[in-house]
């Protein structure tokens, strides 16, 4: 059988890694860049990568490890952009991974042909022809924007964009969005700006990222055999005391479970916002110029505005009649790697976990390698779980676009090993 994997980031790595275990030696992985590390590789300027100059992970070390490759003793709980980075080029180079790597070979469109298979159109003007097809070309790289954009007058850019403070001193700056990447941005202006103020439409949990001397995700793997509305109750518990209520910093009060939405996980925020340096404003009603109102009736004036809205998860290889999730609520694809209707298809890392997206890309691509192996089969009903097991997922959250992609860590764990043990 003849492989194709689009992007060698995280999910592309551990793909084609699993792969080659499994026995399956046809395997090429297309990479548009000039490195491995999709996501990870900073760049001082604009480009694919969403990270910033001062990115640190957000899930901990102990939790962040590839099975079979730990991170060096010396890594922090919490590393680095660049520590993440090196640590992907050394998975490569023990795995000897890049062999299959085609660098600066951008995929440009996907056509299924005759029996399933697939044609891919590339960079280099040439159309080779597959017989399965990963896709691992992430989804952080498609900025989903305010409607109010092209109402600001000042200064507009959106998280995906920011690289430093650099730009912003003695500015006025709003931050759009309490997100991961809304209170990096927030954080990180603050420094240097005259004012930052960070807008809410709705409540977030914005969790510290660490709980009694313990990472968060460590200490909350703790509790996964508990029912979940006892985790719930825990959580909120364990929060209260450790930040206490939400609007002691001006935030809006979550009303919601923990488990409902995903975590904004930083501690940094909570200091900053009260000595001063972060001010906390509702929603946005209108935009005109660059004066903001706000819902609660408050306006104020800015010089730059920096939209931490998240992002479309979109696949520009693909016609959009084939395949278009931009604005979907839920992704009909069995145990989020399957597709219903192309067998021959599948998605690696097209998740976004209360946890960290790369061990559970691996758990994908372990399952991928053996199913086309034939050690792993599917239920006999596979094609119809796809559509009712996107629908579950989709009540497990709340209702927003950021949710798209949701699961729980160690439930969705549980079910790609479970179908391991059936054989």
């Amino acid at each position: 059988m003849r492989i194709a994997i689009i992007g060698a980031g995280c999910s592309g790595l551990t793909a084609i890694k699993h792969l080659i275990e499994a026995g399956i030696k046809d395997v090429i992985c297309y990479e548009k860049t000039d490195q491995i590390g999709g996501n990870w590789v900073y760049t001082a300027t604009p480009s694919h990568s969403s990270i910033s100059i001062t990115t640190h992970t957000i899930s901990s070390k102990p939790m962040s490890q590839f099975s079979d490759f730990p991170m060096p003793p010396d890594y922090p709980d919490y590393p680095s952009h660049q520590q993440i980075l090196a640590y992907f080029q050394a998975y490569a180079q023990h795995f000897q991974l890049e062999q299959y790597i085609r660098f600066q070979v951008a995929v440009l469109q996907v056509h299924e042909i005759q029996n399933e298979r697939w044609r891919l159109t590339l960079s280099d003007g040439t159309q080779p022809e597959f017989d399965f097809l990963l896709v691992a070309n992430g989804h952080l790289s498609n900025p989903r924007h305010p409607d109010w954009k092209k109402n600001f007058s000042g200064k507009y850019l959106h998280s995906h964009d920011f690289k430093s403070n650099h730009g912003f001193e003695n500015q006025r700056v709003l931050i759009v969005g309490a997100g991961n990447s809304g209170c990096d941005c927030a954080i990180e202006t603050s420094r240097n700006a005259a004012s930052v103020d960070m807008s809410l439409r709705s409540p977030q949990y914005v969790i510290p990222k660490l709980i009694m001397g313990k990472p968060t995700d460590t200490f909350a793997a703790a509790m996964r055999w508990l029912p979940r509305y006892m985790q719930s109750w825990l959580q909120r518990l364990t929060l209260r005391i450790q930040i206490g209520r939400y609007r002691d910093y001006g935030l809006p009060e979550p009303d919601f479970s923990p488990t409902q939405a995903h975590p904004t996980v930083n501690s940094e925020i909570f200091d900053r916002i009260r000595h001063g340096k972060i001010h906390p404003r509702p929603g946005i009603e209108s935009v005109t110029g660059k004066t903001i109102r706000f819902t609660d009736g408050s306006i104020a004036e800015y010089d730059a505005v920096i939209a931490a809205t998240g992002y479309i998860t979109s696949f520009p290889f693909f016609d959009r009649d084939f395949l278009n999730w931009e604005n979907t609520a839920h992704i009909p694809l069995y145990l989020r790697i399957f597709h219903p209707d192309h067998p021959s298809l599948f998605f690696i890392g097209l998740i976004q976990p209360q946890g960290c997206i790369w061990t559970l890309a691996e758990a994908q691509s372990r399952l991928v390698s053996q199913f086309l192996t034939g050690r792993v089969c599917l239920p006999d009903n596979w094609q119809t779980l796809a559509v009712t097991e996107g629908k579950y997922w989709a009540q497990q959250f709340l209702a927003r676009p950021r949710h798209s992609l949701e699961v729980h860590y160690y439930p969705y764990l549980r079910e790609i090993q479970r179908l391991h043990t059936q054989k």
